[in-house]
């Protein structure tokens, strides 16, 4: 199956700054992928880069097996929502919807009229007079009724509150159930990630830490505790991911299918907020300096 992102040694720089540098990555297809990170990791440029509105200063990226943005047919592909939840604040939303089917070719009325009316939004309302719930549910709508086969998210829900939030997410994954989307959701709230991502990307410093079907990813990590470890080795076949010490006692976040230490070492779960926090706590090594012609 055709990944629906596919980057190899991918950055974009800004000035003299690297905003992404050096990242390769490959999502399949058919999953709700969560990309999480600290800021500054790169992960609203690579989002850009893949909707096309950035091209690549070095490296290079396809999306759905073509180049972004590269044509009216790969452009109706690849809905984007960013983090603004832009929409015009001086249109009402029915001229949203119409600009939308004068813009996209695909364009589905239907579905945008009758998730329009679900949501109780005035066709005569201008967006600027919207709840920032209710303009997040605008291009969000907006979005889905391109009828793109990936739609990425960057930051969507970051501004609204805990309801709006839940009434969001709500929407997308009804969206998903009903039209087989793919769709790529940055997010720091770990929680709605939980929710409703079935595949976790962790980008640190521009390089993909840890990337998987969320499932497998949580029952193949597991947080040890027990004596202090000096040089945080473990036996064969546990990859230490992070670890932190005190004077007498170490605790380990491992990668193992069966983690089986000394009786001395007590082995707990992780939750999804964990597995990040772990990844995002590793060092990342700094990539060589490239040369940008």
């Amino acid at each position: 199956m055709t990944a629906v992102l596919h980057a190899q040694g991918l950055g974009r720089k800004y000035g003299k700054r690297w905003a992404l540098r050096d990242c390769t990555i490959e999502i399949p297809a058919g999953h709700v992928v969560g990309l999480v990170g600290p800021n500054g990791a790169g992960k609203t440029t690579l989002l850009k880069l893949a909707a096309g509105q950035l091209a690549p200063s070095s490296g290079g990226v396809t999306v759905l097996g073509g180049r972004p943005a590269s044509g009216t047919v790969q452009l109706a592909k690849v809905g984007f929502v960013a983090q603004d939840t832009p929409v015009y604040a001086g249109l009402s939303v029915a001229e949203h919807l119409r600009l939308g089917a004068r813009l996209n070719p695909g364009w589905d009325d239907a579905l945008a009229r009758e998730r329009v009316g679900r949501l109780g939004l005035d066709l005569g309302h201008r967006a600027g007079k919207l709840s920032g719930g209710q303009r997040a549910q605008l291009a969000l709508t907006l979005g889905l009724a391109k009828r793109p086969r990936l739609l990425i998210l960057d930051e969507p829900v970051a501004s609204l509150d805990p309801l709006a939030r839940r009434e969001f997410l709500q929407g997308l994954m009804e969206a998903v159930a009903e039209h087989e989307l793919s769709v790529v959701l940055s997010s720091h709230l770990v929680s709605d990630l939980e929710r409703v991502c079935d595949y976790l990307v962790v980008l640190v410093g521009s390089r993909v830490q840890v990337a998987g079907e969320v499932e497998g990813l949580l029952a193949t990590h597991h947080r040890l505790s027990g004596p202090r470890l000096d040089d945080d080795r473990l036996p064969p076949g546990m990859d230490v991911v992070s670890a932190r010490h005190t004077d007498r006692q170490s605790t380990v976040v491992v990668r193992a299918v069966a983690p089986a230490p000394d009786p001395r070492w007590a082995v707990g779960q992780l939750s999804l907020e964990d597995l990040v926090l772990a990844y995002m706590d590793t060092p990342v090594p700094q990539p060589a300096a490239l040369e940008v012609r």
